[in-house]
């Protein structure tokens, strides 16, 4: 959940940088503007995060999964989505 909730943060940003409305985004995204509503609400179900990096991509973003291990770290691993 905290993976879907950082990349519909994301996804929220730039459709704020746009300045546009959710129909608008939703024609963007290639989705139902209830379901964009419901994903900047936070209300994740029904909406993979396959779904949401694929909605990044339409928004003209390029999406890299990077793994691998800290070798200096005794914890375990984290997921964190980042911005460049």
């Amino acid at each position: 959940m905290q993976v879907k909730a950082q990349l519909a943060s994301q996804i929220g940003e730039i459709i704020k940088t746009h300045k546009w409305k959710q129909g608008q985004a939703a024609e963007v995204l290639g989705m139902p503007q209830s379901k964009v509503s419901k994903m900047l609400r936070g209300q994740f179900r029904g909406i993979s995060e396959a779904m949401m990096l694929e909605c990044l991509t339409r928004l003209g973003l390029d999406v890299q999964i990077v793994i691998g291990a800290d070798s200096h770290s005794t914890t375990p691993g984290r997921v964190s989505v980042a911005a460049a």
